[in-house]
């Protein structure tokens, strides 16, 4: 029997409030880090390419990249919307083009159980991250590492409705194909310029509030 809901959530600049790489180049890789953020702003790196350098060249120990992890902000509402959306018969599932490494590791510190990710694998080597990303998996992009878009096309089949937050363009394609979205960050423009229905948000407790008020 096909489920009642499924709640998408989009990672860095979702539920955190600071992309991850940022964090990094931010602390350890202030001018490379931003020429390669220009490369790849200019199109001439591919995002798992960008991200694939940033992440790989952190150059500190598992223990120290964990705590750099830790550091990053996430919204204070998320365990209680987690809650939320569990009690009325829905998952929250979480869709990043990020890694999954340091995704799994803020979930198991705040002790968040049973959240199914979609990302792509990273694995801690050398100092740094390193994606393991395998081009023959069906949800593959050569662009992302992960095609958005067919996460969600997969998980429509599953549930009855599918609601997606996200705050940048690799969230515009997947949230498309939804029944409600919700926009934080750039996407808010994005979805302005295009003229397409949404929420705008800064906290879950916002979207909280409009799935309560659709009486979800």
């Amino acid at each position: 029997m096909m489920k009642k809901f499924v709640f998408i959530s989009d990672f860095d600049g979702t539920i955190t409030k600071k992309d991850f790489y940022w964090h990094i180049i931010d602390k350890y890789m202030k001018e490379e880090g931003n020429n390669k953020y220009l490369e790849w702003k200019a199109g001439k790196l591919k995002d798992i390419d960008f991200l694939g350098h940033v992440f790989k060249n952190i150059d500190r120990e598992e223990n120290e990249i964990k705590k750099d992890i830790l550091e990053l902000e996430i919204d204070t509402y998320l365990h209680q919307f987690i809650n939320f959306i569990q009690r009325r018969d829905g998952e929250f599932v979480i869709l990043s083009a990020g890694a999954s490494y340091y995704i799994e590791t803020i979930l198991e510190y705040f002790k968040l159980d049973d959240i199914t990710i979609y990302s792509n694998k990273a694995i801690y080597k050398e100092k740094g991250l390193h994606y393991d990303v395998d081009p023959n998996h069906k949800y593959y992009s050569e662009r992302y590492g992960i095609d958005k878009k067919k996460v969600v096309e997969d998980l429509k089949t599953k549930y009855k409705r599918v609601y997606y937050a996200g705050d940048s363009m690799p969230d515009y394609e997947p949230s498309l194909i939804c029944d409600l979205r919700f926009a934080t960050g750039k996407l808010i423009d994005i979805f302005k310029e295009r003229d397409i229905e949404f929420h705008e948000f800064e906290s879950f407790k916002d979207i909280e509030d409009i799935l309560r008020e659709k009486e979800v």
